[in-house]
């Protein structure tokens, strides 16, 4: 009887607090903020908020832009000299986990749940992109239990080929999803609703992905190039079809512009310089800025003492030109010229048909044309002999001058140049790592705390967590 009666009022004060939970829930309801999120809205902030990241301090100015020297600091060098901030490496592991893959992993379910299949397609290619950057950057990451945040608060890490072939399967279902007869999307700041110019991301991001692996997969990457690689509708086809965010004014500017209203201390570095003057190139002087004492364009030496690069003079060398800086420059994820450079190295190492150096003549044009370069110098940089395609070392044709074309995109310049090892660059001048370049950026520290048994196993399968800790997809 004691046991009933116990049983009785242990059932009596669970409901009382159940009851007492729900009235607390009904008072403490805004009644002037949504109880779910819009999916336009979603869409809009996650764009804007991701290429904002790509672009941005931490993941480009502070680190990738400065590794694979397109930019160089002239004050507060040490980043320069590979000495990243922890709050770098943690920011942008952050902003991409949770305003990235939880924001999109949400406007997926919203999808669903609307019935609406673009949404959810244009959700899966965002966070497939998105997870495409963070394992580029970081190796090992977590990618199959992201999407479960409540299940797994402590997600394994994946192995990068797993992840990357993973991420081929999800494009391959959101390019197959999209309806461009269907029900329209709203808050599409990246294009606008068309739906054919997603399904062209989504496809041209597969075969970003299946050449970053064919040096390890081969047979998998030539299954995509098969699939879509000669189909150019399915394809970004033009400078116009480009993946990139168009900025406003502030408070919604391009994110260099944003730090060039109150920072000085990035100039473009040397590397460059050299590399366009070798070739007179005429996107010198859209690259660079002329220097506001004088009428020479002059790129910093990467990772000078401090001390050492505050003599060069703030007014006497070269800040990197407007077209980068001004604040409604676009934030390009994805542009034309990469995609014919995709094409033309896969058609040197068979993985499609076709005429190589022919596809990278269209390459190079195609970046050109993007930066309004007139026809008539296009045609007379291509009659160069050093630029032309040379077959019996493509990757240091295609190396060179895709890098040379992914100018600003720290990140994706940063992932191609330790594929292809072309340029050759030197290493930062005070450099810390024993005359070695970064190949990846370090775990954030809160991870050893806060995922440890995973980051171990990460740890143990990838190789010590240091910058100069070669990838899986990085084989030379």
């Amino acid at each position: 009887m004691k046991l009933f009666k116990y049983i009785l009022w242990v059932a009596g004060i669970a409901l009382v607090l159940t009851s007492c939970s729900k009235e607390l829930e009904r008072i403490n309801k805004n009644p002037n903020e949504a109880e779910s999120a819009q999916p336009d809205y979603l869409l809009t902030n996650g764009i804007k908020m991701n290429v904002d990241t790509y672009w941005g301090t931490d993941a480009a100015m502070e680190t990738s832009l400065l590794y694979v020297q397109y930019w160089a600091k002239i004050q507060y060098t040490d980043p320069d000299r590979y000495i990243p901030a922890s709050t770098n490496i943690q920011t942008v592991w952050n902003n991409f986990y949770a305003q990235g893959v939880e924001d999109f992993t949400t406007l997926i379910q919203l999808g669903d749940t609307l019935h609406n299949p673009n949404y959810k397609a244009v959700g899966i290619i965002m966070r497939s992109w998105i997870f495409q950057v963070l394992t580029d950057l970081y190796g090992d990451v977590p990618y199959t239990q992201t999407a479960n945040i409540e299940k797994y608060l402590t997600p394994k890490y994946d192995n990068q080929r797993d992840i990357y072939l993973g991420l081929l399967a999800e494009l391959k279902t959101a390019a197959g999803l999209i309806n461009t007869s269907g029900d329209a999307i709203s808050g599409d700041v990246l294009y606008s609703g068309n739906m054919t110019k997603w399904k062209k991301f989504a496809n041209s991001l597969r075969l970003r992905i299946a050449l970053r692996i064919a040096d390890q997969e081969f047979d998998a990457a030539k299954a995509v190039f098969d699939e879509i690689g000669a189909d150019n509708s399915a394809l970004i086809a033009a400078n116009s079809e480009a993946a990139q965010l168009v900025y406003l004014a502030s408070p919604n500017q391009n994110p260099v512009g944003k730090n060039r209203e109150t920072r000085n201390d990035y100039r473009i570095s040397k590397t460059v310089v050299d590399l366009l003057r070798s070739y007179n190139d005429p996107r010198l002087n859209i690259y660079a800025a002329f220097p506001k004492e004088t009428n020479v364009i002059l790129g910093v030496t990467n990772g000078l003492a401090t001390d050492s690069a505050n003599k060069l003079g703030l007014n006497k060398t070269s800040d990197v030109g407007a077209v980068f800086t001004a604040s409604t420059a676009p934030g390009v994820i994805f542009n034309y010229a990469e995609l014919l450079f995709i094409k033309a190295e896969a058609a040197q190492r068979g993985l499609l048909s076709g005429d190589a150096a022919d596809l990278y003549n269209q390459a190079i044009t195609a970046s050109l044309k993007q930066y309004n370069v007139s026809d008539a110098d296009v045609a007379t940089y291509l009659a160069q002999a050093s630029v032309a395609y040379d077959a019996t070392n493509y990757r240091k044709s295609i190396g060179e001058q895709k890098w040379l074309a992914l100018f600003g995109e720290g990140l994706e310049g940063f992932a191609e140049w330790r594929r292809l090892d072309y340029p050759v660059l030197a290493p930062a001048y005070r450099g810390v790592l024993g005359g070695k370049i970064p190949l990846r950026l370090t775990y954030p520290s809160a991870e050893q705390a806060l995922n440890g048994a995973n980051y171990k196993a990460a740890v143990a399968h990838q190789g010590a967590d240091q910058l100069v800790t070669r990838l899986w997809f990085d084989v030379r």
